[in-house]
Protein backbone atom coordinates (compact mmCIF):
# COMPACT_ATOMS: atom_id res chain seq x y z
CA UNK A 1 0.00 0.00 0.00
CA UNK A 2 1.09 3.51 -0.78
CA UNK A 3 -0.10 6.24 1.61
CA UNK A 4 -0.01 9.75 0.14
CA UNK A 5 -0.74 13.27 1.39
CA UNK A 6 -3.48 14.81 -0.71
CA UNK A 7 -5.71 17.88 -0.50
CA UNK A 8 -9.15 17.23 1.02
CA UNK A 9 -10.70 18.28 -2.29
CA UNK A 10 -8.54 15.92 -4.40
CA UNK A 11 -10.79 13.86 -6.74
CA UNK A 12 -9.88 10.59 -4.96
CA UNK A 13 -10.63 12.16 -1.58
CA UNK A 14 -13.99 13.39 -2.85
CA UNK A 15 -14.79 9.90 -4.20
CA UNK A 16 -14.01 8.19 -0.89
CA UNK A 17 -15.75 10.92 1.10
CA UNK A 18 -18.88 10.29 -0.97
CA UNK A 19 -18.57 6.56 -0.20
CA UNK A 20 -18.25 7.10 3.55
CA UNK A 21 -21.20 9.48 3.50
CA UNK A 22 -23.32 6.75 1.87
CA UNK A 23 -22.22 4.32 4.57
CA UNK A 24 -23.17 6.80 7.30
CA UNK A 25 -26.57 7.26 5.67
CA UNK A 26 -27.10 3.48 5.56
CA UNK A 27 -26.12 3.03 9.20
CA UNK A 28 -27.92 6.04 10.64
CA UNK A 29 -30.73 6.61 8.15
CA UNK A 30 -29.90 10.24 7.48
CA UNK A 31 -27.92 12.36 5.06
CA UNK A 32 -24.45 11.46 6.34
CA UNK A 33 -22.06 13.51 8.45
CA UNK A 34 -23.11 17.16 8.30
CA UNK A 35 -20.05 18.49 10.16
CA UNK A 36 -18.90 21.57 8.21
CA UNK A 37 -15.51 20.83 6.63
CA UNK A 38 -13.41 22.98 4.34
CA UNK A 39 -10.33 21.78 2.40
CA UNK A 40 -8.21 24.49 4.05
CA UNK A 41 -8.75 22.80 7.44
CA UNK A 42 -6.51 19.91 6.33
CA UNK A 43 -3.56 21.95 5.08
CA UNK A 44 -0.26 21.44 6.94
CA UNK A 45 0.75 22.45 9.52
CA UNK A 46 -2.83 22.81 10.84
CA UNK A 47 -4.03 19.50 9.43
CA UNK A 48 -3.38 16.67 7.02
CA UNK A 49 -5.36 14.38 4.74
CA UNK A 50 -4.10 10.97 3.62
CA UNK A 51 -5.21 8.41 1.06
CA UNK A 52 -3.97 4.83 0.84
CA UNK A 53 -3.67 3.40 -2.68
CA UNK A 54 -3.54 -0.31 -3.43
CA UNK A 55 -0.99 -1.93 -5.75
CA UNK A 56 -3.13 -1.04 -8.76
CA UNK A 57 -3.28 2.65 -7.82
CA UNK A 58 -6.87 2.56 -6.60
CA UNK A 59 -7.78 4.75 -3.60
CA UNK A 60 -8.89 2.40 -0.81
CA UNK A 61 -8.65 4.29 2.50
CA UNK A 62 -8.65 7.82 3.88
CA UNK A 63 -8.17 9.76 7.05
CA UNK A 64 -7.33 13.25 8.15
CA UNK A 65 -6.85 15.52 11.11
CA UNK A 66 -7.55 19.20 11.63
CA UNK A 67 -6.50 21.66 14.33
CA UNK A 68 -8.98 22.48 17.07
CA UNK A 69 -8.58 24.75 20.05
CA UNK A 70 -10.87 25.70 22.91
CA UNK A 71 -14.23 26.85 21.62
CA UNK A 72 -17.96 26.68 22.31
CA UNK A 73 -18.22 23.21 20.72
CA UNK A 74 -16.23 21.62 23.57
CA UNK A 75 -12.76 21.35 22.09
CA UNK A 76 -9.64 22.07 24.13
CA UNK A 77 -6.47 23.93 23.28
CA UNK A 78 -4.03 21.61 21.54
CA UNK A 79 -6.65 19.26 20.07
CA UNK A 80 -6.24 17.55 16.71
CA UNK A 81 -9.55 16.20 15.47
CA UNK A 82 -9.61 12.99 13.46
CA UNK A 83 -11.96 13.14 10.47
CA UNK A 84 -13.09 10.93 7.58
CA UNK A 85 -11.41 7.68 8.54
CA UNK A 86 -12.68 5.20 5.97
CA UNK A 87 -11.64 1.96 4.28
CA UNK A 88 -13.50 0.60 1.27
CA UNK A 89 -15.21 -2.72 2.08
CA UNK A 90 -12.94 -4.83 -0.13
CA UNK A 91 -9.79 -3.53 1.63
CA UNK A 92 -10.99 -3.95 5.22
CA UNK A 93 -9.05 -6.20 7.55
CA UNK A 94 -5.66 -5.32 6.04
CA UNK A 95 -4.61 -2.89 8.79
CA UNK A 96 -4.99 0.22 6.63
CA UNK A 97 -7.01 2.20 9.14
CA UNK A 98 -4.44 1.45 11.84
CA UNK A 99 -1.58 2.58 9.56
CA UNK A 100 -3.36 5.79 8.60
CA UNK A 101 -4.26 6.46 12.24
CA UNK A 102 -0.63 6.07 13.33
CA UNK A 103 0.56 8.40 10.55
CA UNK A 104 -2.04 11.02 11.47
CA UNK A 105 -1.13 10.84 15.16
CA UNK A 106 2.58 11.24 14.34
CA UNK A 107 1.91 14.22 12.10
CA UNK A 108 -0.36 15.95 14.63
CA UNK A 109 2.23 15.36 17.35
CA UNK A 110 4.95 16.85 15.12
CA UNK A 111 2.70 19.87 14.52
CA UNK A 112 2.56 20.47 18.29
CA UNK A 113 -0.91 19.09 18.96
CA UNK A 114 -1.26 17.50 22.40
CA UNK A 115 -4.44 15.42 22.09
CA UNK A 116 -6.15 13.55 19.26
CA UNK A 117 -9.95 13.58 19.53
CA UNK A 118 -12.65 11.97 17.46
CA UNK A 119 -16.39 11.58 17.30
CA UNK A 120 -18.03 8.41 16.05
CA UNK A 121 -21.43 6.86 16.38
CA UNK A 122 -22.80 3.90 18.27
CA UNK A 123 -23.57 2.13 14.95
CA UNK A 124 -19.87 1.88 14.05
CA UNK A 125 -18.50 -0.96 16.19
CA UNK A 126 -15.50 -1.44 13.88
CA UNK A 127 -14.42 2.15 14.43
CA UNK A 128 -14.95 1.91 18.18
CA UNK A 129 -12.83 -1.26 18.24
CA UNK A 130 -10.02 0.39 16.28
CA UNK A 131 -9.92 3.45 18.49
CA UNK A 132 -10.17 1.71 21.86
CA UNK A 133 -7.50 -0.83 20.85
CA UNK A 134 -5.29 2.11 19.82
CA UNK A 135 -5.42 3.80 23.22
CA UNK A 136 -8.43 6.09 22.85
CA UNK A 137 -10.73 6.50 25.83
CA UNK A 138 -14.18 8.08 26.16
CA UNK A 139 -14.13 11.82 26.80
CA UNK A 140 -16.56 14.71 27.20
CA UNK A 141 -18.63 15.25 24.08
CA UNK A 142 -17.59 17.92 21.59
CA UNK A 143 -18.25 18.98 18.04
CA UNK A 144 -21.25 19.13 15.74
CA UNK A 145 -22.98 16.02 17.15
CA UNK A 146 -22.26 16.61 20.86
CA UNK A 147 -25.99 16.86 21.66
CA UNK A 148 -26.89 13.56 19.96
CA UNK A 149 -27.41 10.51 22.18
CA UNK A 150 -25.76 8.11 19.69
CA UNK A 151 -22.61 10.26 19.42
CA UNK A 152 -19.51 8.87 21.11
CA UNK A 153 -16.37 10.94 21.68
CA UNK A 154 -12.88 9.62 22.36
CA UNK A 155 -9.48 11.15 23.04
CA UNK A 156 -5.86 10.10 23.24
CA UNK A 157 -2.98 12.19 24.57
CA UNK A 158 -0.27 12.81 22.00
CA UNK A 159 2.78 12.54 24.19
CA UNK A 160 5.89 14.18 22.74
CA UNK A 161 8.34 11.85 21.06
CA UNK A 162 11.14 10.91 23.48
CA UNK A 163 14.46 12.67 22.91
CA UNK A 164 16.82 9.95 21.69
CA UNK A 165 19.87 12.17 21.25
CA UNK A 166 22.99 10.94 23.05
Amino acid sequence: MDIQRVPFDHPDAVKLNDAVQLEYAERYGDGGDLTPLDPSMFLPPRGLFLIAYDGLGRPVATGGWRTQDENDEGYSDGDAELKRMYVVPEARGLGLARRILAALEADARAAGRTRMVLETGDMQPEAIGLYTSSGYTPCAKFGYYREYSNSLCYAKPLAPEPDTRP
